[in-house]
């Protein structure tokens, strides 16, 4: 029975005269279902994708977050970044 799934997207960045092969993650999903959401599957979960960023030499993981999961992936290691811009292309 899968009670869960998390997605990591992983994406190139430029190279730098210091590092010419660089990389950033992104949490594109990570979700449990709700009957199982209190048993710290979601925390297992970040780990994981935490984890495998690491083993992959990412440089940074970012994530888009529902409020509701914010404290969640605080919990993680998260925190805001006031340099994160972003552009609404459906407007």
């Amino acid at each position: 029975m899968v009670i869960g799934m998390a997605w990591l997207a992983i994406t190139e960045r430029v190279p730098t005269p210091r590092s010419l092969s660089r990389s950033s993650g992104d949490v594109q999903c990570v979700y449990v279902v709700p009957e199982e959401r209190s048993n710290g599957h979601g925390g297992l979960l970040i780990n994981a994708v935490l984890d495998l960023a690491r083993e992959l030499g990412v440089e940074r993981v970012t994530v888009h977050s529902s409020s509701r999961a914010v404290p969640a992936y605080a919990r993680h290691g998260f925190s805001n970044s006031r340099q994160l811009l972003q552009a609404d292309l459906r407007a």
